[in-house]
């Protein structure tokens, strides 16, 4: 999945030609673990011809140099996040350079939003729910009993219960509140009430 501020001609090309095979910045960040400064101006990269001409296809967008924080899971899974520039800004490096420590965990904090909220991902704790578990378990983390979800989803008050004892199950946890506890720290906002 491609999340990007660049320019849309730019990303619809990105995506019609699949540049993420060609594009070093991706692949240099599938096997980074801190960040990293490119651009073909500041020979960051031993790159190929075809390298090349991506980077000075994508100069034309005004996309020229940045940096780059991989964001790696442990389980083989890699994204990326980038800041971007026109131009190799002294100002831009000492930012990043100043901060060099903290921006995996900027990144990986991020990453982990979006995926929340944009993806649909259905992960509590690295766990995959099934789309109703996960509903019963979002009704359950806003206060509503099996009989309140049941009535909401359209099911009864034994299957909203069934579904909830499967996330327990799946999580690995006795009680629906360490369910949402554990909800809640996958980056689910519940309400004050509940926080």
């Amino acid at each position: 999945m491609l999340i990007s501020n660049y320019p849309a001609l730019w990303t619809a090309r990105y995506l019609e030609n699949r540049y993420q095979n060609v594009d070093p910045v991706i692949l240099r960040a599938s096997y980074g673990k801190s960040p990293f400064r490119w651009g073909f101006d500041l020979k960051s990269f031993d790159l190929s011809a075809p390298q090349l001409r991506f980077f000075e296809e994508a100069a034309q967008f005004g996309i020229r140099c940045g940096v780059t924080i991989p964001i790696i899971d442990g389980r083989g899974n890699f994204a990326a996040m980038t800041f971007a520039a026109d131009k190799p800004d002294p100002a831009y490096f000492r930012v990043a350079d100043r901060y060099e420590q903290g921006l995996p965990f900027f990144a990986s904090c991020f990453h982990t939003f979006v995926r929340c909220r944009l993806s649909g991902d259905r992960r509590v704790g690295g766990v995959l729910l099934t789309p109703r578990e996960y509903e019963c378990l979002q009704w359950a983390a806003r206060g509503k009993s099996a009989r309140d979800t049941g009535g909401i989803l359209g099911i009864s008050r034994y299957t909203a219960e069934f579904h909830l004892a499967n996330v327990r199950k799946k999580l690995g946890v006795t009680t629906t509140r360490q369910a949402i506890t554990r909800l809640a720290a996958s980056g689910f906002s519940l309400p004050d009430k509940l926080a």
